[in-house]
């Protein structure tokens, strides 16, 4: 079986798998989720392969589902996604065809809408047709649609040497079961419900004559699922959509809110909480945020810590979730195929037939090396916000555990460095994770085990962090160790990785010991911790803000003069929106205040391109007047942490930070986005109270204030 890349597709695979006809752009596909389900389909409402369909648990239950009228494709009018991402609508006409009874019918008589909806494992769909047309007509409506049950790595391209058996089309007056025996020994089903007998049905087309009166409609309810439905009809859609509406709403609650003075701003951010919310699952163990659809709609371990760093301000519930999936998830044993070794914390978890046969190891994976480092800091960081240490001394088994393997794994060179312990795992594993991603100034791969840049600066802070809560504890002996495990991480990054000769920081040391002598946007992820000494730093962010780097939308992963840069690149050259955030963090740390508002404005700009929605990358093409941000073409969308950037950068420009332990709001040197006068966040969870707090322009100068309400409740400390 050929090598999958987990978080890339090979983009000679990725755009052979396009339809050429009909490209399959991520921006102009519509995703809904609820659960462990999600649906992709066109503007049209149709799924017809390549990346889209209707997936449940990590199967293709449903790879073609197509409309027609009079046998041909409709005409698009327009589709759209209801503001909480639980409804998918669009709106079609009729091409020229003719009724059933051969009388011509004009394009644009018959408008018809479909609307679609997920909830408990279910499709549901309302199709409505309405003539508006002086003339009765009766109309041939054909719905098409078959299931591959292909599991999602298939979908993504990789292939298998032997599947289960899928059987015949089971067919009754107003219903088809599709069935699909696993060699994993799961039967996977997919029961497509009608709430009229159809006139023809058949294992792949259903055919309706439906007669529409002038200036009437007749509505059409369709299900899909995992089971046959009692009758598809109006009160079971009502209710589904009622119900899932609910639960979205109950999501969106969670946390602090943002209103600003710009009507478009709001859009974005109120589209983005929405998509945090869409991607967000209720687990046993709590909230969790899934990656993204349609490659990754499951539980990362990088992924989900960073998207609850980037909420965390906001929202510190989906921390605790986070944490406490990981924390019961962390790997007890070693394990060459599954990459794991006791104490590490997961790369990602699956449910497919492919990692249940072992045909690959994502089953559960633990084949990356920064997850483990960033668990503990998000634990740390929790705590700083909220000053629930009951949470973390229920947690501080898994902590310690965790502590103990990062130690582990840089106890033979002094950093945490990854070399794969099986083939068919990960050959890189930080979060450039791509097979080209690590490389020396000459184009040489470098041969393992390999430092990232990163990964140091993410154990420093977890040390760091692990040793103030252990002098909160009274374990003053262990704090006192990870103080100097700390300290030794900063001084040997500052002593190996820094480069005189181009005053940035090296991507990699390799197993040589051989720096790779790139610039990458890895280095700003150190500004984010908070390692480098102030000259390096501020080296480092003139060289991250200069045009090498920074396209204009957003910044670039890879310096424009690096020998593998390349804009239409999975992760050398492109625009990564969480990336951006990260370094805008770290700008911000270091006082480059001013320089984050300009890269929340480009991101910003990019979203509104975008429909106000950010891919999970997109090019990195330098900006020129006139001209939109040009998107990657196999990118997830949504995608959580590409969201959450919104909310990380927002807190940059605000220099916001709450005390969890002493109660009290901090802000620094605030500054409002581009053509925002006024912000406010409401909601605002501190400690057990809730404020509301206001950013307003007061010539050039921002203030911030509580409500009146509040004043005196919350201690505010503001440093302009």
């Amino acid at each position: 079986m050929a090598q999958l890349d987990e978080r890339q597709l090979d983009p000679a695979v990725a755009l052979a798998s396009l339809d050429a006809t009909a490209p399959r752009e991520p921006h102009r596909l519509f995703a809904l989720k609820q659960g462990d389900c999600f649906a992709v389909a066109d503007a049209y409402g149709d799924i017809r392969g390549a990346g889209d369909g209707f997936f449940r648990d990590d199967t293709r239950v449903l790879s073609e589902f197509r409309l027609t009228v009079g046998g041909r494709q409709t005409s698009l009018l327009g589709a759209s996604l209801s503001q909480d991402n639980v409804l998918f609508t669009t709106n079609l006409t009729n091409l020229p065809i003719q009724s059933a009874g051969g009388r011509d019918i004009p394009q644009g008589a018959i408008h018809i809408e479909r609307v679609r909806l997920l909830w408990q494992d279910r499709l549901f769909e309302r199709i409505t047709l309405s003539n508006y047309s002086r003339e009765h007509s009766t109309i041939s409506v054909s719905l098409h649609y078959s299931a591959d049950f292909r599991d999602m790595f298939e979908v993504r391209g990789s292939t298998r040497l032997k599947r289960g058996l899928a059987h015949a089309a089971e067919t009754n007056a107003t219903s088809v079961l599709l069935r699909y025996d696993g060699l994993d020994g799961l039967a996977r089903l997919s029961a497509i419900s009608f709430s009229q007998a159809p006139d023809q049905l058949s294992a792949n087309r259903a055919d309706f004559l439906i007669a529409v009166t002038k200036r009437s409609r007749k509505v059409l309810y369709v299900e899909v699922g995992p089971e046959v439905a009692d009758k598809p009809d109006r009160d079971r859609f009502r209710a589904a959509a009622a119900r899932a509406r609910f639960g979205m709403r109950a999501k969106r609650r969670h946390g602090a809110t943002v209103r600003s003075s710009g009507r478009v701003f709001n859009d974005w951010v109120e589209r983005a909480r929405a998509d945090v919310a869409l991607l967000t699952t209720e687990l046993a163990t709590g909230p969790y945020p899934y990656a993204g659809i349609p490659w990754f709609s499951t539980a990362f371990g990088r992924d989900g810590v960073i998207s609850a760093l980037q909420m965390l301000w906001l929202n510190p519930g989906l921390a605790r979730g986070v944490l406490a999936f990981l924390a019961q998830h962390q790997a007890t044993e070693t394990s060459p195929f599954s990459d794991s070794q006791p104490g590490k914390i997961m790369h990602e978890t699956r449910k497919g037939e492919m990692v249940a046969l072992r045909e690959l190891p994502f089953g559960r994976y633990y084949g990356g090396v920064d997850t483990t480092p960033l668990y503990i800091y998000l634990a740390c960081a929790y705590a700083d916000r909220t000053g629930d240490m009951a949470f973390i001394d229920g947690l501080w088994p898994s902590l310690c555990a965790a502590a103990e393997w990062t130690e582990e794994a840089g106890r033979e060179t002094g950093f945490v460095t990854y070399q794969r312990a099986a083939e068919s795992g990960l050959a890189n594993q930080g979060w450039k994770d791509s097979f080209d991603s690590v490389f020396h100034a000459d184009g040489r791969i470098p041969k393992g085990p390999i430092a990232l840049v990163e990964v140091q600066g993410y154990v420093f802070a977890a040390f760091r962090g692990l040793a103030a809560l252990a002098r909160r504890r009274g374990e003053n002996d262990r704090a006192d160790h990870w103080d100097d495990r700390a300290e030794a991480m900063r001084v040997a990054v500052e002593r190996d990785f820094w480069l005189d000769d181009l005053g940035f920081y090296a991507l990699a040391i390799d197993g040589a010991g051989e720096p790779c002598k790139v610039r990458t946007s890895n280095a700003g992820h150190l500004l984010f911790v908070g390692l480098p000494e102030p000259a390096r730093a501020q080296m480092v962010a003139d060289q991250l803000l200069s045009a090498s780097f920074h396209s204009g939308w957003g910044l670039r992963t890879l310096a424009d003069d690096a020998v593998f840069f390349n804009p239409m690149s999975y992760h050398n050259g492109s625009i990564w929106p969480h990336d951006t955030a990260l370094c805008g963090a770290g700008l911000a740390r270091y006082g480059e205040r001013e320089s984050v508002v300009r890269l929340m404005s480009g991101t910003f700009e990019s979203a509104v391109h975008f429909n106000m929605r950010l891919p999970e990358l997109f090019c990195g093409f330098t900006r020129a007047p006139g001209e939109a941000p040009i998107a990657y073409p196999v990118a997830c969308l949504p995608q959580a942490w590409s969201a959450g950037s919104a909310f990380m950068l927002m807190q940059a420009c605000l220099g916001l930070e709450i005390d969890g332990w002493e109660g009290e709001i901090r802000v620094g040197r605030p500054r409002l986005p581009i053509g925002i006068d006024t912000l406010t966040l409401r909601h605002l969870g501190v400690g057990d109270r809730v404020v509301d707090l206001t950013f307003q322009r007061v010539g050039d100068r921002v203030v911030a204030f509580l409500a009146d309400r509040h004043e005196g409740l919350v201690p505010l400390i503001v440093r302009t």
